[in-house]
């Protein structure tokens, strides 16, 4: 698997990644498993970049800690449960080719519901907690998360609508992810995802994850969010594109 065309593609993915978690509130860091998905068998990718994901955000919920939205928090990681369950069964019943489509779809789908938000398009309005809202939110956040790394749009029009502080927010999410993370790392281990190939790949990424970060740090003052984001909603488009090409041809 460590070869010339998986470092060419997975140095850059894992930097960018690294550079969305520093810099960029970590919203394009999904860019990096589509990226990879092209180059290795969909389930090693989420492998891969399971235990980067998780060493980007070490410093994130004790920076964050205890300012989280207590109720949210209860609901959303509760109910992420059976999301990650969800994902693990279809993974048991399916092929690579399922797995690239789904990351395919949610690629697209996470490009189109960013541009909605940030154009007015999709308008969330001001609301109050519920449980059941958070309980749906948290399913899909789990099994998005599990697919494809990417449960960052139910989460997002779960909490937006609470209107909670920029503080709560980021802890919010930090925490569920956090905890998602750890849930996901049970089946990826029972299902194969990780294998010896993929953490000696992780001890040679882990570099480059936290060099991404400090980038990330540093780019936060010098690029501005629109044309980061712009770079990245196009690539995302292009790779979902060619991956669902892939999975239905």
């Amino acid at each position: 698997m460590i070869d010339l065309l998986f470092l060419s593609a997975a140095i850059p993915a894992v930097l960018f990644a690294g550079i969305s978690k520093g810099g960029f509130a970590g919203h394009a860091a999904f860019v990096a498993t589509p990226i990879l998905a092209l180059v290795i068998d969909p389930a090693l990718a989420l492998g891969l970049m399971l235990p980067l994901l998780m060493l980007m955000d070490v410093g994130t919920v004790r920076a964050w800690w205890g300012q989280w939205h207590r109720p949210s928090v209860i609901v959303l990681v509760a109910a992420s449960i059976p999301g990650v369950l969800l994902g693990a069964a279809l993974y048991r019943v399916t092929d690579p080719d399922i797995f690239r489509l789904f990351i395919g779809v949610m690629s697209i789908g996470f490009v189109f519901y960013q541009v909605a938000r940030q154009t007015g398009l999709l308008k969330l309005s001001p609301a109050l907690f519920s449980p059941i809202k958070g309980s749906v939110a948290g399913l899909l956040a789990g099994f998005a998360s599990f697919v494809s790394h990417a449960g960052d749009p139910p989460m997002a029009m779960f909490l937006l609508p609470l209107r909670l502080s920029k503080a709560a927010y980021q802890a919010t999410c930090s925490v569920v992810f956090w905890a998602i993370n750890f849930m996901k790392a049970v089946p990826y281990a029972v299902l194969g995802f990780f294998t010896v190939e993929t953490l000696a790949a992780n001890l040679i990424l882990a570099p480059v994850a936290m060099l991404g970060v400090w980038l990330g740090v540093l780019l936060h003052r010098l690029v501005s969010e629109a044309v980061f984001f712009g770079f990245a909603y196009v690539l995302l488009m292009l790779i979902g594109v060619r991956l669902i090409w892939v999975a239905l041809g």
